[in-house]
């Protein structure tokens, strides 16, 4: 049996995400759409993402999908080789600037990692020692450029104040949080073990 799937996501005139499922049977020809309303406002009101799986599964033998599965495929995908690697390289870049211009947390974190880590090569300590200290340093930009991301998404899909956007920044900061606190274990230990 052969089944078709596609999840529809839009953004509807007033900031909501809308999701639908549309699956399609080719063996019974069923044709089931959820939230029926929802597709036929997308269409003609809202942009939205098409993602299609398409599963091979033969009911004689019941067996699971393997290498036949095929992935979501993403409009925006589709450069490969050397083009990605630029393009990608673009995006870094982009979203180093985003944060360095719009994250005063980033900000402070970026002059912190500019003192630490040049302070980690100058201290006489073994190359281990000093790769963890840089490690833990370069650790929380990277945790505080993943909380970025998720309070950025959060404020793009509303602003209004919803517990689970507070939820979601909360535990985002949490991260960053632990982030700086290995930060303190590991010089900590490094410098007075």
């Amino acid at each position: 049996m052969v089944f078709f799937a596609v999840h529809l996501s839009f953004i509807g005139s007033f900031g909501f995400l809308i999701s639908c499922n549309i699956t399609l049977n080719p063996v019974s020809m069923i044709l089931h759409v959820d939230r029926e309303s929802a597709v036929k406002f997308a269409l003609r009101n809202a942009q939205f993402n098409l993602t299609r799986k398409l599963m091979m599964q033969t009911p004689e033998t019941n067996q699971e999908p393997s290498k036949h599965l095929a992935l979501a495929v993403s409009p925006f995908k589709g450069k490969t080789g050397l083009r990605r690697l630029i393009n990608a390289f673009g995006y870094s870049l982009e979203g180093f600037k985003a944060a360095f211009v719009h994250e005063d947390a980033f900000r402070q974190e970026v002059f912190l990692a500019i003192v630490l880590i040049p302070l980690a090569i100058y201290l006489d300590n073994t190359p281990v020692e000093q790769a963890m200290m840089i490690a833990s340093v370069l650790l929380v930009l990277i945790v505080e450029l993943l909380n970025s991301a998720i309070e950025a998404a959060v404020d793009h899909t509303s602003t209004d104040k919803h517990p689970l956007a507070k939820q979601a920044k909360d535990i985002g900061s949490a991260a960053v949080f632990i982030a700086l606190l290995i930060v303190v274990t590991v010089w900590s230990l490094v410098l007075l073990g």
